[in-house]
Formats: structure tokens, C-alpha cells, sequence
């Protein structure tokens, strides 16, 4: 379906979440990257996210109260910084960090990219933006919550006829 026209390289953002139920979003400029007449676009590989406390070795539990959990998205297409529903075609990754009194902190993935059935294991994206979300329930007092998305990828090549499909599949998840 899709040739790697380039080796792979990582996309990286920071989300600062500092107030409590206030998501945070970002973008990632993928316009050199993509390229309609070329058929070009961008094969994600695979997503991570690091979440840390103020400061880069502070502790997560003092930044999250107790039995709370924060969120964190990339898509597509431009949600208006809500948290989606896993069946949102236009999402690309999720994972939320959860705060527990009693066991710590754990880290639950969701996708770490949905892929849709590409044969080669990527997320194929045609769009010239990744969109990403953050929120968390609860925030302690001055804190903030650091989110950094870091994103595996390379360019590739695509077929006409996979390009339009792909570019049809994004425009329909636009609803």
C-alpha cells in the first residue's frame, strides 16, 4: 500500500496542563511532509507519551490528587480540544495516566496507533495537521501536569487510487 520514501524520524510536542478540567491542546505541522500532487504523506509508527510533574524528575502524585486521571489524544482532524470516543476514526493514539490513593500511579494505554487494517503497521495520515488533547481531572494547587507526545514516523508514497481512499476515509471521519 504505501512505500518509506524517507528513514524514520520523531515528531515531538509538550502539553503543560495546569488547571483542573481544562483541556490543553497543540498541533503538529505536518505540511512539509505532505504532499497531495506526490501522493505523499505520513506513516506514523508509533506514539509514546511521557507524563511528568512541574518539573522534569518532580513526582506525578503531587501534581494529580489522589484517585484522579488524566487524558491524552492525537488525531487527525481538529476535535475542539475534547476527549473523543475510541471509535472516532480521526484518532491516531490515546493513553491516560491514572492516580490511585492506594496502588500509585498507573499508566493505561489505549492505542499506540490504531492502525485500520494498514498491512505495513502504520497509521497512514494525508492531512497536513496532527491535533493533540490533553485534560486532566484534577490538578493540585499551582502544579502542572507535563505531557510530551513523541511521535515515530516517516514519509511514504502512495498508489492513487490508495491515496483517494485514504483521503475519502479522513473527510468522511470529519462528522
Amino acid at each position: 500500500m504505501s512505500k518509506k520514501k524517507t528513514s524514520t524520524f520523531y515528531l515531538t510536542e509538550r502539553l503543560t496542563l495546569t488547571a483542573t478540567a481544562t483541556p490543553v491542546t497543540a498541533t503538529i505541522d505536518l505540511g512539509a511532509y505532505v504532499d497531495v500532487a506526490d501522493r505523499q504523506c505520513i506513516a506514523i509508527e508509533e506514539v509514546d507519551f511521557i507524563f511528568q510533574a512541574t518539573t522534569a524528575k518532580g513526582n506525578i502524585t503531587s501534581v494529580i490528587t489522589p484517585n484522579q486521571v488524566a487524558h491524552v489524544q492525537v488525531s487527525d482532524l481538529n476535535r475542539g480540544g475534547t476527549i473523543q470516543f475510541a471509535d472516532d476514526r480521526a484518532l491516531v493514539a490515546s493513553g491516560s495516566l491514572y492516580v490511585d490513593a492506594q496502588d500509585g500511579v498507573h499508566n493505561a494505554a489505549d492505542m499506540y496507533p490504531d492502525v485500520y487494517g494498514a498491512r505495513d503497521g502504520v497509521r497512514l495520515v494525508v492531512n497536513d495537521q496532527l491535533y493533540l488533547t490533553s485534560e486532566a481531572t484534577n490538578i493540585a494547587g499551582s502544579s502542572e501536569l507535563n505531557v510530551t507526545v513523541r511521535i515515530k514516523a516517516h514519509v511514504a508514497t502512495l498508489k492513487s487510487a490508495d491515496w483517494m481512499a485514504i483521503a475519502i476515509q479522513s473527510t468522511a471521519a470529519d462528522n
